[in-house]
């Protein structure tokens, strides 16, 4: 085996990222299915699509996400928090497939700031990530936004994430936009509009977030009564939903004076839209990149907590 090569995954319910790495540089990347939607094994589904890098001889994998859990290849126990790097390094459970090391980084669990028990898997290895890209928030008290299937609002003090609280936004979206009457007639193509979703955002400034139930149907009424195309349609209820996640958060959280998003360009867009309309500033990181920086602080050994890929 080659150690200076080595298979980073973020593997969540919705989709798979691989990436084969030799030192800090990025040799291939290759997309698979999530967790959710296997049609095989995750060890067979894995071994597949890294068939032939193992011609490179790779030290071992590394994966993060929903892999690690009941529904997952194995299940990696949460680490609880307050959690820092060493937390979760102490808990990767390690196994092998095939005669490849296969590392699985825990999740965090909490009581989140509604009295409740909540997870994460994944959004813990972009957070540390975040660390590494931007080093002022290794200090002081800090509010990140992981958005994505599953919303994670989350506080990291000195560097350790203390809670967080998590949506089901983009999954609620997911549920709507394919099984609800709101999107009836939708093509699945239909991407939302820009226009559509300040449209949204817009009804939820307006009358506040527990009103959601209500101003939902609006994405369908107003489709017939007001010829609302389908792509503006799709914005809205984009806009709806994740108009009240922030403006609940806020409620939460205090003001939202300063904000860091953490993730996919579009949604980091679009939080910060959202954010902005209730009076707070974001700052944004690709949260493509802050996996594999996080994925490169948690494969240095102790007390080496955050690394970055040049």
């Amino acid at each position: 085996m080659d150690p200076s090569i080595t298979i980073f995954g973020d593997w969540g319910s919705s989709r798979l990222r691989l990436y084969l790495r030799q030192g800090k540089s990025v040799l291939d990347r290759r997309d698979g299915p999530g967790i959710g939607a296997l049609r095989s094994s995750p060890e067979r589904t894995f071994l597949d699509l890294v068939g032939d890098w193992r011609e490179a001889r790779p030290a071992g994998a590394m994966l993060c996400g929903v892999v690690g859990s009941r529904m997952g290849w194995v299940e990696a126990p949460y680490a609880p928090c307050p959690g820092r790097a060493n937390d979760l390094r102490e808990r990767i459970l390690t196994i092998e497939a095939e005669g490849l090391p296969v590392s699985i980084i825990p999740g965090l669990s909490c009581i989140n700031p509604l009295g409740s028990p909540d997870v994460m898997r994944g959004e813990e290895t972009q957070i540390l990530g975040a660390l590494a890209l931007d080093p002022a928030l290794r200090h002081g008290r800090h509010l990140l936004v992981l958005p994505g299937t599953h919303c994670k609002w989350t506080l990291v003090e000195d560097g350790a994430v203390v809670r967080f609280l998590t949506a089901p936004v983009g999954e609620t979206f997911a549920l709507l936009r394919q099984y609800s009457s709101l999107a009836a007639g939708v093509a699945a193509e239909v991407q939302g509009s820009q226009a559509g979703f300040a449209m949204g955002l817009a009804r939820i400034i307006e009358h506040g977030p527990a009103l959601l139930p209500h101003l939902l149907f609006e994405t369908r009424s107003r489709q017939l009564l007001e010829s609302l195309p389908p792509d503006d349609a799709m914005g809205f209820l984009s806009g709806l939903l994740i108009g009240a996640d922030a403006a609940a958060a806020r409620t939460w959280f205090g003001d939202l004076v300063q904000v860091t998003l953490v993730g996919a360009p579009g949604l980091n867009r679009f939080y910060g839209q959202a954010i902005a309309s209730l009076g707070g500033q974001t700052t944004a990181i690709d949260g493509e990149a802050a996996v594999l920086a996080g994925l490169t602080t948690l494969s240095f050994p102790k007390n080496n907590d955050f690394h970055v890929l040049a």
